[in-house]
């Protein structure tokens, strides 16, 4: 062997014994873990010693069992429930879910309610049926933790690790682990469970893509780390954590629309942006820094100077707001930055249609209406609850390309963009906005090539529902009413308003006066080509050809739409969108990709 040979083999070795390896709980075969390391696992007790790790619940049909929490009508919601006893009641019947999700640490990845009615009555019966008739305790178990604080991380990591606070009111799935603490504050678990460490050796305890509760309980606690500060720290983290994830309509407890904050609102949109971008990048760098404190807690109360540094890298900042995270390592800061602005903008636009459908107002914090069958919306009317933007009177606002409707999406969105920065800067406001989806959300044209109220109408009429779609995880709550590919007439529909007089009013205010202002057109059109140049004609030829189209579609549209609206179709929002968006037969978009099927 040649001496370069031996020192490359040298540099690949690793020196350890039997003994070495009974140090670490499970004993694996991790060679290249430092002695110092291994010291640790047999020097400190487990953290198991000061908390109580659960498995939580498996319903066995999530389908059936589970929701989105948008899905479901508000006020059917347990929110903060601390008890079991809690749920033998006729008016709540969801309650908030963890199940897990994908790589955030310190707080989030709330999305879900489940079906807990009477202390899950109907979940316990199908788990006797699984369990071949015996008692449910198979599959619902830990019941003694439901609803308790904690904490919790998701059972398939993914490679990361990630530690979230878990507030008080939750239900957690067999894919949510928990622990929960007496006498220690869980913010001391959390700690040491998003520390680089307990990273590092998560893939000792546990080398697949699972972290369970079992390998949870073998990490090694340092009573050290129980300290005022550590608790300081991490409730710091937590919070910048849940104002990130409330920030984001989707999300589970959203308060507000960023950009419409007192804080942020500045006298254009641009410079509102500019400020929000400085105060997310603030808060990035200040997650950044608090995390690495926590890191130096850990190093300094296990003795680990030697063998970890504190850093973390901006990629695993699991912030909403921050584009290295959200966005992924493969961009150039210049495309990053573009596609945060144009992905602001758009949720901006969808937080305005909200103010539109009266889900959320510019004069009360949160959601606003989110019930059922617009039952108790006019009182929230008479109240006041819209009165700085009103609402829409029915709920079904049209989106087209051309301004057929006074009161379509595209007209009321330039007044809200009125309402909040003023009329003076209207055109400058406009402008900002079609630049910004035009740097990600749609494709620019050529300059010149149109008007910003043009690049709006087309974002709307071809991108807005898409993006819906994708936000809320093909469970949308603002429904597209599509007449086919021409796009004779397209409207959206808020789930949590509609009623049985939804569709005979679609009819009589919309379709019904679209036809006759179609025709119209056309024969105005018919009557111009007769005096116009050869070009001329030809384009208009073009455009009546285009006409006729969409009134043949119209038409059909308004025979199908006449008959569903005879039918009376009622929904049960605790059916979920799944089964409801089926209901309307052809007359809905994308039914196939929300139902699996083409619908009724």
């Amino acid at each position: 062997m040649s001496q370069q040979q031996n020192n490359d083999m040298q540099q690949h070795y690793y020196r350890a014994s039997a003994d070495d390896f009974d140090k670490v709980p499970g004993a694996p075969i991790a060679y290249w873990v430092s002695s110092a390391v291994r010291k640790i696992f047999h020097k400190f007790n487990k953290i198991s010693t000061i908390s109580t790790s659960a498995v939580g619940q498996n319903t066995g049909d999530n389908e059936r069992f589970l929701k989105y929490w948008y899905e479901i009508s508000w006020s059917k919601i347990g929110i903060g429930c601390e008890s079991r006893e809690e749920t033998f009641s006729n008016e709540k019947k969801w309650y908030p879910y963890n199940k897990g999700g994908g790589y955030r640490k310190w707080y989030g990845n709330f999305e879900y309610v489940v079906n807990w009615h009477n202390d899950a009555q109907e979940i316990k019966k199908y788990a006797v049926i699984r369990n071949g008739g015996k008692h449910w305790s198979r599959y619902i178990q830990n019941l003694e933790w439901l609803f308790h604080e904690g904490i919790t991380w998701s059972d398939v990591t993914s490679g990361r690790l990630a530690g979230r606070y878990l507030p008080t009111g939750f239900i957690s799935d067999v894919s949510g682990h928990c622990a929960f603490f007496d006498g220690v504050s869980p913010l001391v678990g959390l700690s040491i469970l998003n520390s680089k460490f307990v990273f590092e050796m998560s893939r000792v305890l546990n080398p697949t893509i699972h972290f369970q509760a079992g390998n949870y309980r073998d990490i090694p606690y340092a009573d050290k780390i129980n300290s005022a500060f550590t608790i300081k720290t991490v409730q710091s983290l937590v919070d910048i954590g849940e104002i990130d994830w409330i920030s984001f309509e989707a999300h589970y407890g959203c308060v507000n629309q960023p950009l419409l904050t007192s804080e942020t609102r500045q006298s254009t949109l641009d410079t509102s942006y500019q400020k929000l971008r400085t105060k997310w990048r603030e808060t990035t760098l200040e997650m950044q820094r608090l995390e690495e404190e926590n890191n130096r807690i850990f190093i300094d109360a296990y003795g680990l100077q030697g063998e970890l540094t504190p850093e973390v890298p901006l990629s695993e900042i699991t912030l909403t707001c921050n584009p290295h995270y959200r966005y992924g390592g493969n961009l150039t800061d210049e495309e990053r930055e573009a596609r945060l602005q144009s992905d602001t903008i758009c949720e901006l636009i969808s937080y305005v249609i909200g103010c539109m459908m009266g889900r959320y107002s510019l004069d009360r914090e949160g959601l606003v209406y989110a019930h059922a069958g617009n039952e108790g919306f006019k009182a929230l009317v008479e109240e006041g609850a819209y009165a700085t933007f009103a609402a829409d009177e029915d709920g079904i606002l049209p989106l087209s390309t051309d301004s057929w409707f006074e009161d379509d999406v595209a007209t009321r969105l330039e007044a809200f963009v009125c309402t909040a920065w003023g009329t003076e800067t209207l055109e400058e406001n406009l402008q900002f906005i079609a630049d910004s989806l035009c740097l990600a959300a749609i494709k620019p044209v050529k300059k010149g090539g149109e008007t910003s109220r043009e690049t709006l109408r087309r974002y709307l009429s071809t991108q807005f529902f898409k993006d819906h779609m994708k936000t809320y995880k093909k469970r949308p709550i603002y429904w597209l009413f599509s007449s086919g590919k021409e796009k004779a007439f397209e409207c959206l529909v808020y789930l949590h308003r509609y009623n049985e007089a939804t569709l005979p009013r679609m009819r009589t205010e919309y379709v019904t006066p679209l036809l006759g202002q179609m025709a119209g057109r056309i024969e105005r059109l018919r009557l111009q080509q007769t005096e116009a140049s050869t070009a001329e004609a030809k384009r208009i030829g073009k455009e009546i050809d285009s006409l006729i189209k969409q009134l043949a579609e119209l038409r059909a549209f308004d025979d199908q739409l006449k008959h569903h609206a005879d039918m009376r179709i009622t929904l049960d929002l605790d059916d979920g969108v799944k089964v409801n968006y089926g209901k309307f037969g052809t007359l809905l978009s994308d039914v196939k990709a929300i139902t699996g099927d083409k619908g009724e």
